[in-house]
């Protein structure tokens, strides 16, 4: 086979949460361009349907799932939906998930509820999703699971409790799953954005990304290819890992390539 055709994803199905919006949707319309259906399913149904409308636009088919991803009961309804529609599931796509209540303030001052939430939403979800998803993938013998971390997952945060911690569980979920897995036929590998900026007043407070070694924030589409290679059969032996899209922020001194203003004081 020709190395550009192991890129290609014809005939598959991804079940793709947080597609909506931002990076979700970005993997969504990349994986159209590869030839995939997708089953897109988040909390908001009408940001769904846009995706659709843009997969449609492409040549390519997505059905829209409202899905509150924290819920193992609506987990499982999105995934009969899915093999209802398509008979199939190739690929899961965690990436659902996002900054919590609670985030941001001193650790004295977190509720219980706060830190259930944030944990929830970020790492309880992506293991049910994948427990719902891996009966239908071992019994074929094949399939993929990514997970969506974050940089955060792999150093802390000043005041930020919830989200570095279910991201830094994200990434040992991810080889749990790999090693565990990985003999029936299921691969899991795990992208870890860095600063992905949705609105002009995130890029302002990321202070454009002129922190990160490439010098720019990272763009969303850029998200998309990478979801296809790990898809793909072009990944065939990649198996467990994390990698990094974040411009070489980790290489860097500070969370994810920024580097705060720190006052300093002399010693005494």
């Amino acid at each position: 086979m020709p190395a550009p055709d192991r890129f290609r994803l014809d005939g598959q199905v991804v079940l793709l949460t947080g597609a909506g919006r931002g990076l979700g949707r970005a993997m969504a319309l990349a994986y159209a361009d590869a030839g995939a259906s997708i089953a897109g399913a988040s909390r908001t149904l009408t940001q769904l349907d846009e995706t659709a409308a843009l997969v449609a636009e492409r040549g390519g088919e997505a059905i829209s799932i409202s899905t509150d991803v924290a819920d193992s009961t609506a987990v499982q309804r999105m995934v009969d939906e899915t093999l209802d529609r398509f008979g199939r599931i190739d690929v899961l796509v965690n990436n659902a998930g996002g900054g919590a209540d609670g985030d941001g303030a001193p650790l004295e001052q977190l509720s219980d509820d706060q830190w259930r939430w944030g944990i929830d939403m970020n790492l309880t979800s992506q293991m049910l999703c994948a427990r719902t998803v891996l009966p239908h993938m071992t019994e074929r013998g094949s399939g993929v699971i990514i997970n969506v971390a974050s940089g955060f997952g792999l150093r802390g945060g000043r005041d930020n409790w919830m989200y570095v911690s279910a991201k830094a569980g994200v990434v040992n979920l991810t080889r749990s799953l790999a090693v565990t897995y990985g003999p029936q036929g299921v691969r899991t590998n795990c992208i870890a954005p860095g600063i992905f900026p949705h609105t002009p007043q995130a890029l302002e407070r990321w202070r454009g990304g002129r922190f990160i070694p490439v010098g720019r924030a990272g763009l969303a589409w850029e998200m998309g290819p990478l979801a296809v290679f790990l898809s793909s059969d072009a990944s065939a032996g990649i198996n467990g890992e994390t990698i990094a899209q974040d411009g070489g922020g980790l290489a860097a001194i500070g969370p994810t390539g920024w580097a705060p203003n720190v006052p300093l004081t002399e010693p005494s």
